[in-house]
């Protein structure tokens, strides 16, 4: 106790060389405290402590048989004890509260195999029929106690020693406080992406002087010593292997020889993670010669000899090999994600570095000089790429060839993290007097002092390139507070006429004297969302455009976007309800910036409670967006500027990125949203360009023609529910075919692996459930999500690989990742990882979800595929006589077969089993395959299920409690009744009714059919009651002040998805001098309409009577010639009485007129 005190305080510059635990024997007390006086580390003892190569451990002292943390009971007799940690130590996906310490050099948490053959292979290939033990082996190899002489330096017993320190981030006390400390930086330092470790406990274990197993006597002096410090935050866990000497590498039993230990084959160095899951073996140095080597490799925190690794999730070295040689080695880097804009400083282990080495870093196409800072470590700051998802990210170094690769993913900038936030709306003002501005100053650097500079950057695209343009300087040399205050005003001067086109743009801050690395400076830089630039352009686009430069700049626009192609057609119809919407998995994802379950704000679509975007691009690039109100229904242009609005670029962009309406998130708010600024946002919404931008070039889509996909699903024992919903059950044990389409036009497989259900209190269960899920679509990504076993899921559930490689979501810049061909996302209300859906360009959408070591699988289905699906969940063709139809075309007639269970598995269910090779009608597996698994290891065709159905049949009459709660839980679903008779497992059954519960909700919502009226556009200067359109909705209009309605005041719905026609005309709303000169020229109308057929009749009247007269004095002109002719002819016959009588009747009817 005085020796450590004595040591332990002296804080002299001259004691600073001196030793603090390789001088020390006698371990402190066990007092560990939490309050009273906290002992204070200064800094010089901080570096005196971490000065030393080891761990500090103790053969003296500490507990009461005074040995320190030497390990008695540790022998050849008994190689193994058990320990105790009473914490969560998270391993390789796992987690454990104890572990064994074996004096064979490893800390073991699981049964070890009866016995082992060398060299090792880990996993055990033959589990689980042979135990394949999870391991943490710093030198796996059989040893023995060895000797010391008596002039070596370090006289501690030889032996193994175990130091646990729990609880260190309360700790106050001398002892808690210094190891702390000194693991909390080794670890920071020494491990790329542990910036932020805080360590909770603290397991050190040194093995002294082991000797090699089946030595001579002799042998016993010839030694190693190494030791294993594992630091956890009961989330993150760190290894560090330090290695103080190696004399020999290899037993007896191993091929070594008896006097030196060397030959054979040389101990394991590595992890494995048990159950038959995963193993990292330390390669060139595991199980080889170079095994001697590893005292002078490693380099951490600058020691020879010292080896680090990250080992909670998966394994991750932190140090550099310079042994390993080959064209894609494995690139460790940190952070492992950043901003398509730039400026993530990566830092990089993988090769050594020396410092007059020449790093090159190469993110996709984009190539950028790196910078050395020391053996294991070297920057870069990642450039400006265009892109998304994952891009190639390689080092070389002096020039040599890009070996070491890995993949980097590039984040949008409008999903990226946002570092720069604005606490009000005043950015996307006009002219806003003041933008408040707010980061995180330890996202730019720890110093309090450290100067920053705020710039602002802009973009802008042309017919032949995109550019992201510096426009000016808003703030240089002010202090890392934490937030700035920008006056707009101070800008009203500028003149940046080459830049003014770069409508919305980023806030940039970086360091203003970037830090000093290795003789290099570097500068992290920070970037805000998107925004709009009307705050800095505005009096420059007044002096360019006019006092009413947004219309006229929204007028620009709208010229420009007619020239552009349409493409309303490439995208999918909006749903006309939110219900119908949130379960079109296949074609709609969450819109994160107006979301139910993360986001409320949604400033774009102010009223809205939830938005969806389209999940793929179309083959256009496009974008469809659906909002919906309270209500759930859809939210239209037409009725208001917060509607629904299709978009002609996607946020993902789309291949190539560097061209023009392809660059992710830029060249939407290049095309969609800054025109929304420009004629609505800084408008009247009522302005001529507002109406043109939401009826004619955004307007909402009608979703009258919206077909909801079918769905199908698997779940339980399994239980099978067809797209034309057939249900059945079928317990096939291997992979099998869920969904396949084979056409001219498109090819997709969706596959699922079952395996066989764990054995209940009553011994095998003959039933199997779904384990995997793999799907693809034409060239697209294969997308597999699996089951993590039991123990592996305290923080993820299920594990995700995108072409073979694991992808996680547990950072919202992580949330949706885009690959080729298909997009996969989780929802943002779950962090654990047990729901994913998978979405592809044909509308096809696959969910995955997990409840306590339980999957569903549900399939939806675009109406394009129908009658071209086949597989376990049935050919689509609304006709169930054709549901089960087999790979090669026959039909199984399902009527006759249903309820026998035998016949579906034998004549149906099986022919669709996968196998190692690619069958007909078939194909082939989609799983990766690890370990030498492949599908016929999970195959068995020859296995025999429980084939009867009844619950009676299932349980013996002497379990009659478990009849009588499989009824009581299950009530009516037999499919319950089932799995609970199968496994006597109240969860199995619950999840099984709650699954079936779902789905079935889901299918009544998809076939449910939403009549829609369709849009009744709101008057212009006017407003509508409500915007609803179903059925029996009536709708009043009203207008403004001082305008005057026209037409009919109240429109209604009918029954057969139309609006009743008019009686009075369509409805509009006029100013009052606009309906005064209407209604004088409805006036003038009504008089000229009763003048003008008036005078058209008198006209006509006059027209008659003169027609009349004509007639009639034509008609006595003729009567008066006929009477002439006539009285000449008598004459002429010689009749003068008659010509007399004649002339007097003539003179008569004259005399009467």
């Amino acid at each position: 106790m005085d020796e450590w005190m004595t040591t332990a305080c002296s804080d002299s510059p001259a004691e600073l060389s001196g030793r603090v635990c390789d001088k020390n024997r006698v371990a402190p007390p066990n007092q560990a405290t939490t309050s009273g006086t906290a002992y204070l580390l200064t800094e010089n003892r901080l570096r005196q402590i971490r000065s030393e190569f080891m761990y500090c451990y103790f053969d003296q002292g500490g507990n009461s048989d005074d040995k320190g943390d030497y390990q008695t009971d540790l022998h050849s007799s008994m190689p193994q004890i058990h320990k105790n940690l009473n914490f969560q130590l998270p391993f390789y996906g796992f987690r454990y509260n104890y572990t064994r310490l074996s004096m064979h050099g490893y800390l073991e948490f699981s049964d070890p195999p009866e016995h082992y053959t060398y060299p090792l292979s880990f996993p055990n290939k033959d589990w689980p029929k042979k135990n394949d033990p999870a391991f943490i082996g710093i030198f796996f190899s059989k040893m023995r106690i060895g000797k010391i002489r008596q002039e070596e330096e370090d006289q501690r017993q030889p032996g193994v020693y175990f130091r646990l320190e729990r609880d260190l981030q309360a700790r106050t006390d001398q002892i808690g406080v210094e190891m702390r400390e000194r693991v909390k930086w080794d670890v920071r330092e020494g491990v790329i992406g542990a910036d932020t470790f805080d360590p909770k406990h603290l397991i050190i274990v040194t093995w002294k002087n082991m000797s090699f197993a089946g030595g001579i006597d002799n042998s016993l002096y010839k030694t190693n010593t190494f030791q294993m410090v594992l630091a956890t935050d009961e989330v993150f866990t760190y290894a560090i292997f330090n290695y103080l000497n190696i004399q020999w590498t290899s037993h007896t039993e191993a091929g070594g020889d008896t006097t030196g230990g060397e030959g054979g084959v040389p101990a394991y160095v590595g992890f494995n993670a048990g159950n038959g899951t995963q193993s990292y073996e330390y390669l060139p140095y595991s199980q080889m010669s170079t095994v001697r080597d590893l005292p002078g490799r490693g380099w951490g925190n600058g020691f020879p000899g010292r080896h680090i690794f990250r080992i909670d999730e998966k394994i991750m070295p932190g140090t550099c090999n310079k042994d390993i040689a080959g064209a894609n080695l494995p690139l460790v880097f940190a952070p492992e994600s950043g901003n398509m804009l730039g400026g993530t400083i990566v830092n990089i282990t993988g090769p050594c570095f020396k410092p007059t080495d020449k790093v090159t870093c190469r993110f996709d196409y984009r190539e950028v000089r790196g910078t050395v800072v020391d053996t294991n470590r070297a920057v870069c700051i990642q450039p400006f790429v265009m892109g998304e998802g994952y891009i190639p990210f390689e080092i070389t170094v002096n020039e040599g060839r890009y070996d070491w690769k890995g993949k980097f993913f590039l984040e949008t900038p409008a999903t990226a993290e946002e570092k720069i936030t604005f606490d009000t709306n005043d950015v996307h003002l006009k002219s806003p007097a003041e933008i408040l501005i707010k980061w995180d100053s330890a996202n730019l650097t720890s110093n309090s002092a450290a100067q920053l500079t705020i710039s602002l950057w802009g973009y802008r695209e042309s017919r032949k390139m995109p550019e992201l343009v510096y426009i000016d300087i808003l703030e240089t040399g002010t202090p890392n507070a934490g937030s700035f205050t920008i006056a707009p005003a101070n800008f009203r001067n500028r003149n940046n006429y080459l830049v003014t086109d770069a409508h919305f743009g980023f806030i940039q801050i970086n360091l203003t004297n970037p830090e000093i690395y290795a003789g290099s400076s570097i500068s992290p830089v920070i970037w805000s969302r998107p925004i709009p630039l009307g705050w800095y352009f505005g009096p420059q686009w007044e002096r360019q455009y006019g006092t009413d430069w947004p219309a006229n700049m929204c007028d620009n626009w709208l010229m420009n976007d007619r020239y552009l192609k349409s493409f309303a057609n490439d995208i999918p119809q909006c749903p006309c309800d939110l219900e119908h919407a949130l379960v079109d998995k296949g074609r709609f994802m969450p819109d994160y910036d107006c979301d139910k379950d993360a986001n409320h704000k949604c400033f774009y679509h102010e009223g809205a409670v939830h938005c969806l975007r389209s999940g793929i691009p179309s083959l256009g690039g496009s974008e469809q967006q659906c909002c919906y109100d309270k209500k759930g229904y859809l939210m239209m242009t037409y009725d208001q500027q917060w509607g629904s609005r299709p978009h002609r670029s996607h946020n993902f962009g789309q291949l190539p990125w560097n061209e023009p309406n392809k660059v992710p998130t830029l060249s939407q708010w290049f095309h969609d949203m800054v025109p929304y600024y420009f004629c609505c946002h800084w408008q009247d919404i009522e302005a001529v360009g507002c109406e043109t931008y939401r009826y004619e070039r955004r307007p909402t889509q009608d979703c009258i023609g919206y077909q909801a996909p079918a769905v199908g699903t698997v779940f339980g024992d399994p239980h099978f529910i067809t797209f034309d919903n057939v249900e059945y059950t079928f317990n096939g044990k291997g992979e099998f075919v869920l969904v396949r389409v084979d056409t001219e036009k498109l090819r997709l497989d969706v596959q699922g692996r079952f395996e066989q259900m764990p054995k209940n209190v009553y011994g095998e269960v003959m039933a199997t459930q779904l384990t995997a899920i793999a799907a693809k679509e034409n060239s697209s990504a294969t997308i597999e999500v699996r089951l993590r076993p039991e123990y592996a899921r305290w923080r993820y559930h299920l594990d995700v690989l995108a072409d073979g490689k694991k992808i996680y979501f547990d950072r919202n810049a992580l949330r949706v990742q885009h690959f080729t061909g298909v997009t996969v996302y989780t929802p943002t209300y779950l962090i654990n990882q047990s729901e994913v859906v998978i979405m592809f360009q044909s509308g096809t959408g696959v969910e995955v979800v997990e409840n306590k070591g339980y999957l569903t699988a549900r399939v939806y289905l675009p109406w394009t595929l129908i009658n071209q699906t086949r597989g376990l969940l049935g050919n689509w063709s609304f006709d169930v006589e054709d549901e089960f139809t087999l790979p090669d075309g026959l039909v199984v007639n399902p009527s006759t077969n249903i309820n026998n269970f035998e016949r579906v598995h034998k004549d149906f269910g099986i022919k669709w089993i996968l196998g190692d090779t690619v069958k007909e009608g078939v194909g082939g597996s989609l799983f990766v395959n690890e370990y030498s698994r492949s599908s016929s290891y999970y195959a068995n065709e020859s296995f025999v299920p429980e084939y009867r159905t009844d619950l009676l049949e299932i349980i013996p009459s002497n379990r009659s409690k478990d009849r009588t709660d499989a009824e009581f839980y299950c009530k009516d679903s037999y499919q319950c009744k089932y799995d609970y008779a199968m496994t006597v497992n109240r969860d199995v059954a619950e999840f099984t009714k709650n699954y079936y519960a779902s789905y079935t909700e889901i299918r009544e919502i998809t076939e449910a059919k939403v009549i829609s009226c369709g849009v009744l556009e709101t008057p212009r200067f006017g407003r509508k009651s409500t915007f609803e359109y179903v059925p029996g909705t009536v709708v009043t209009f009203e207008c403004n002040q001082d305008y005057v309605l026209v037409g009919d005041m109240r429109r209604s719905c009918g029954a057969n998805g139309q609006w009743n026609i008019p009686e009075y005309g369509y409805t509009e709303c006029l100013r009052q001098q606009e309906y005064a000169s209407r209604q004088a020229a409805v006036t003038w109308g009504i008089i000229l309409a009763v003048a003008v057929p008036i005078v058209l009749l008198l006209i006509y009247a006059g027209y008659r009577i003169v027609k009349r007269n004509v007639e009639q004095q034509k008609a006595e002109e003729e009567e008066a010639e006929q009477k002439q002719a006539a009285y000449a002819r008598a004459r002429q016959l010689g009749h003068p009485e008659n010509a007399t009588e004649l002339r007097a009747l003539s003179s008569r009817e004259s005399e009467i007129e």
